[in-house]
């Protein structure tokens, strides 16, 4: 399915057909005078926009993903250009949001519910957005603008995913695509797993079947620059190449998959159970069972499409599976075209000769004729009932159909509904089947409800790849079926809304998921029972499953629950697939209503929704309580109880440590980023703003060769507010504290995690309360709220954690950075706020609203604002009295305010504050000047 968007008064995504050619397309050039080949590589060099930046942010818990992919483009052209950005996701994955920002402008994504009839499709093309399939398990997003010259645009797309487990792991896959060598190009990945990660592995970057996917493919080991943190149940990984790297994995940029492999400790019993805010999620994934009997037929497409390597492939692949049949197996084999041609007329037992036989059948496959499915699913059919029922069969087995072809249906029974109509009600629900599409003329749709409504699976191979290759993988999942039959059953007075709890069959490496809400949120403990057949036995698990709740740091319903959009994710999903299962109009409609509501209530992105882009209302730039986070990197508070955090509940004990009144110096910097300098004596607060761009380095505290303590930080950015003055915000990302007395430390903070490297190198959680110190440096975490710098005794410096609940596309997690103590500074100090640590100020002037005997100002009259100039370190300064907000928002000062990047104010320009890296030590002023580390 092809999804749609055109950018109008209203975008508005739709359904449609393949798309035709752009009419903006422009094919005159092809006549014209000819111009030197040199000289047209050359403007091809100069005119193809510049990524700037391209991100991606994950979050995964309890096998629950949460992605937001970040791009950054520059027009560098003299003339109006239009400019792409496509991004692969997994065909699992629902998209929750996107954003689009030209200039100035910002379009937030809203989804909405879609009208039952196809819609008009925008006719506007020139800015448009498209979704379409991409590789192996993906769809390919798209989105094109044309933005005028010299101009800037940025993409942002979130999505979620349920990650399965297959072959015993997990993958979580990112598509790592600019096309380009891209300036900052970062993969960030966070996995927090209560039960424990038991197994992790970072592949090689898993180049695209594209022509140019660069080099690389048979490297071991994760890609170049990935980093790796790890724990019992968390990890972290971050792959950040720089542009030489890029250059050395593909000149063009990087085309491919970075793809992370994990899994989790289990228990042996009912599975894992986890709670939060009065919604569940329940894991089952035995192992060590003895596996179940399988009777399988293997039906292969021997029409003539599949002449030449397709044929090859798939017979070298049925060779390798024959020899992988268990002894207690039963098989056949049926090749068709217009003809359908057994290889035995009855299932035969798993010897040495009777494989040896069926290789040479499947060698003399010959390609011709055309493609007769029914024939050869009704066949396959009769073979599989014919011998359960003339066969006295003691173990308990599982009945399965391996189908593969590359084509429509050309002979025979030719409409899908009768097909499917015969195929169910020949199978009668006893016989699975897997179905394997080859190219881009196969009837993918046919194959994949003929699955969905006979208990199977279906994989599509692309025309390019190996269907050898893919056809052993798949059938590896389904080689060791373990139980049939499964049932999940809860009290129904304590659970409602649960997903699917029958399962015909369960394959090693596989993993049952359930959810659902609990009627009591108090409930502390939930009966499980799971009855199942495995070979000769009845199987039935009675268990009561203590009910322990992960703290989210706050009780109300309204706070983002990753265990929540887990149930409507997997809700979502059976949903549209019993909706496209069913023939009933009436049925399908009740269920096309079900789906919709809640696409719309979680934000899904579905057949039943579309998204408008529209320019938002002014948002709050306020950050909520830091209990939570958005859906678009999932709660943040989870991670505190996951990784083993305090024992705190909710409530006032959180809050009283998370109390933004602390008793600090008003002197910091914060925000976007708002700097504020108190001087004491005067009884006077300036305030200043900063407008940097994100990667910039900023040098807030130099006292390296006095002191010994040097404080940078590192701005990040995010897109403007609508309405507003600036085309971008920036924020501080990291603040790095670099102490070289009485030892070397270099501390490393961001909202997420601290990282103090002296003797030893610790990795502490921001979501975790804790005080670690030694040698005259103290480091004190108060969990989600601020991180406490004390060095010496004499130097104390707080640094507040903004977290985002629920954020506005131009709101980032940011930190603010705020001294405390600053006697241990020296007068040499510097900086851009050390410079004014140990001066005074003065007005030299008062605007007429001042009273006498205040030194704190009064509102003056607005006329009368410019006049005030203030004198400090000897350089005048005009400002204007304003009101400031500190403390993440909740204590109100009042201040001067110098203008213009404070040039008249801070020693010489911002370009003499910018730092080289994170802990450079280098400074242009006073005489604490140094070359660095």
């Amino acid at each position: 399915m092809l999804l749609l968007l055109g950018l109008c008064l209203a975008l508005t995504l739709c359904a449609g057909s393949q798309e035709e050619e752009p009419s903006w397309v422009d094919t005159s050039e092809q006549v014209g005078l000819r111009v030197p080949r040199q000289l047209r590589l050359l403007q091809r060099l100069k005119t193809k926009p510049l990524m700037t930046e391209f991100s991606v942010k994950s979050t995964i818990i309890s096998r629950y993903a949460f992605t937001t992919v970040s791009c950054r483009m520059l027009n560098r052209a003299s003339e109006d250009q239009e400019i792409e950005f496509q991004m692969q996701i997994p065909a699992a994955a629902f998209i929750t949001n996107f954003t689009m920002l030209i200039g100035d402008k910002v379009y937030q994504g809203e989804i909405t519910e879609r009208e039952k009839k196809n819609g008009d499709r925008a006719k506007e093309k020139r800015n448009k957005t498209t979704e379409d399939y991409g590789e192996k398990g993906t769809e390919t997003f798209r989105a094109s603008l044309v933005i005028p010259s010299k101009d800037k645009a940025a993409f942002i797309l979130s999505y979620e995913e349920l990650l399965q487990r297959r072959l015993g792991k997990y993958e979580h896959v990112i598509s790592v695509r600019p096309q380009q060598l891209v300036g900052r190009l970062t993969v960030d990945v966070t996995i927090l797993e209560r039960s424990g990660i038991a197994s992790l592995e970072v592949l090689p970057l898993h180049n695209s079947r594209q022509k140019g996917s660069g080099r690389g493919e048979d490297n071991a080991g994760p890609p170049p620059s990935t980093v790796i943190n790890q724990n019992e149940t968390f990890a972290k990984v971050i792959f950040k190449p720089t542009v030489v790297q890029q250059a050395r994995i593909a000149q063009n940029g990087i085309l491919g998959d970075f793809i992370i492999r994990y899994d989790v400790n289990r228990e042996q019993s009912v599975g894992d159970i986890q709670v939060l805010n009065g919604y569940f999620v329940h894991y089952f994934a035995p192992k060590d069972l003895p596996p179940l009997p399988k009777n399988v037929v293997f039906v292969l497409d021997s029409s003539a499409s599949m002449v030449g390597t397709k044929l090859r492939q798939t017979k070298d692949a049925l060779f390798t599976i024959l020899h992988d049949l268990r002894p207690q197996d039963r098989f056949s084999i049926i090749g068709f075209s217009n003809r359908i041609k057994v290889w035995k007329d009855h299932l035969i037992s798993v010897t040495p000769d009777n494989i040896r036989d069926g290789k040479v059948y499947i060698h003399h496959m010959s390609p011709t004729g055309g493609t007769d499915i029914n024939g050869a699913l009704q066949r396959a059919i009769r073979l599989l009932n014919n011998y359960v029922a003339h066969n006295d069969i003691e173990d308990r087995s599982v009945s399965l159909i391996i189908f593969l072809t590359d084509g429509k249906p050309t002979v025979g029974e030719t409409q899908t509904l009768k097909i499917l109509n015969n195929t169910k009600e020949a199978a009668r629900g006893q016989i699975c089947i897997f179905t394997i599409g080859i190219g881009n003329d196969v009837d993918f749709r046919l194959l994949e409800k003929l699955s969905l409504e006979n208990c199977g699976l279906t994989r599509r191979v692309h025309e390019e790849e190996d269907a050898g290759s893919q056809l052993i993988g798949f059938y590896d999942e389904i080689r060791t079926p373990l139980l049939s039959d499964i049932r999940i059953d809860y009290p129904p007075s304590l659970v409602e809304h649960v997903t699917k709890t029958l399962f015909p069959n369960y394959f090693n490496g596989s993993e049952i998921i359930i959810a659902g809400k609990l009627v009591d949120k108090q409930l502390d403990q939930l009966h499980v029972e799971v009855t199942a057949s495995n070979s000769k036995k009845f199987v039935v698990l009675k268990t009561d499953v203590p009910v322990e709740p992960l703290k989210a740091g706050d009780d109300s319903e309204e706070d983002p629950n990753h265990i929540e959009r887990l149930w409507s994710h997997l809700t979502m999903k059976e949903l549209m697939s019993s909706w496209l299962q069913s023939d009933n109009e009436q049925e399908k409609e009740q269920l096309r209503q079900k789906a919709q509501a809640l696409s719309v209530s979680y934000h899904f992105l579905t057949p039943f929704t579309s998204m408008k882009l529209r320019k938002p209302a002014l948002h709050t730039d306020k950050p909520e309580d830091a209990y939570g986070m958005s859906a678009a990197t999932g709660p943040a508070t989870v991670m505190q109880s996951l990784r083993g955090g305090t024992s705190m509940q909710p409530g006032s004990t959180l809050k009283k440590l998370y109390d933004p009144r602390i008793k600090i110096s008003k002197t910091s910097v914060d925000g976007d980023p708002h700097f504020v300098v108190d001087f004491p004596w005067s009884k006077l607060t300036v305030c200043f703003n900063i407008d940097g761009e994100p990667g910039d380095i900023l040098r807030l505290v130099s006292d390296h060769m006095d002191a010994g303590v040097t404080v940078n930080g590192e701005l990040i950015g995010a897109p403007a507010p609508p309405n507003g003055h600036k085309k971008q915000r920036t924020y501080f990302g990291t603040i790095t504290i670099l102490v070289n007395k009485p030892e070397r430390s270099y501390l490393e903070i961001t909202p997420n995690r601290v990282i103090l490297d002296s003797r030893d190198r610790l990795v502490l959680p921001c979501n975790r309360s804790v005080v670690v110190g030694s040698r005259g440096l103290e480091v004190s975490v108060s969990a989600n709220a601020n991180v406490t710098v004390t060095i010496q005794g004499t130097i104390t410096f707080v640094i507040l954690i903004h977290l985002y609940k629920n954020p506005a596309p131009f709101q980032r997690n940011h930190l603010g950075f705020y001294i405390s103590n600053s006697k241990g500074l020296s007068s040499n100090c510097h900086g851009l706020l050390g410079q004014f640590l140990n001066q005074d100020a003065k007005l030299t002037e008062k605007p007429s609203g001042l009273s006498q005997n205040l030194t704190i100002p009064l509102f003056p009259p607005a006329g009368e604002r410019s006049e005030t100039i203030l004198k400090v370190k000897g350089h005048q300064v005009p400002v204007v009295w304003k009101q400031r907000k500190i403390y993440n928002g909740e204590e109100q000062i009042d201040c001067w305010f110098a203008r213009n990047n404070a040039a008249k104010l801070i020693d010489g320009e911002y370009k003499d504050y910018l730092a080289s890296h994170p802990f450079d030590t280098e400074t242009t002023f006073g005489l604490g000047l140094s070359r660095g580390l």
